[in-house]
């Protein structure tokens, strides 16, 4: 699986985690390679896939359940540090999409010593583009750029 794939499965599985009390994430998480596929059609009449974890390896599991702890462990410093830059959109005002992928890339940038910042940003903004409104890929990277320069 490549690593915009890993990273995406694990935006989805912070993503839905951020519904569920607590004490159920653990589940929730194990919870995520259950779910089954979701396909919708495309303007243009195309089926897209919108959720497949049918191709997910034993190893690959592991992997993003390991990371998806790891980020929420850190959401109360990450959302601080978050906080510290979005200028009138504290975190409790923002949408979870953007949130969630926020909090992903800036953990990247700060604990994920393999990626790069600039392409801890670039996917996050991908991830917008996917995943947000209109506004979204702007909003992620103008706040992921005030973050690199703090």
């Amino acid at each position: 699986m490549t690593r915009r794939e890993l990273r995406e499965h694990c935006f989805k599985m912070l993503f839905c985690a951020d519904f569920y009390p607590a004490g159920e994430t653990g589940q929730q998480l194990v919870n995520y390679f259950e779910a089954p596929g979701e396909e919708e059609t495309d303007p243009a009449g195309a089926s897209v896939t919108l959720h497949a974890v049918g191709d997910v390896s034993v190893e690959d599991m592991s992997y993003l359940v390991k990371k998806a702890e790891a980020v929420m462990a850190r959401i109360p410093e990450l959302d601080e540090k978050i906080d510290s830059v979005a200028e009138g959109w504290k975190t409790k005002r923002m949408g979870k999409v953007d949130l969630t992928i926020l909090r992903l890339a800036l953990y990247e940038m700060l604990y994920d010593g393999e990626i790069p910042e600039r392409v801890a940003i670039n996917e996050a903004v991908e991830l917008a583009k996917r995943f947000g409104q209109n506004e979204s890929p702007s909003f992620v990277n103008g706040v992921l750029a005030k973050l690199v320069k703090s």
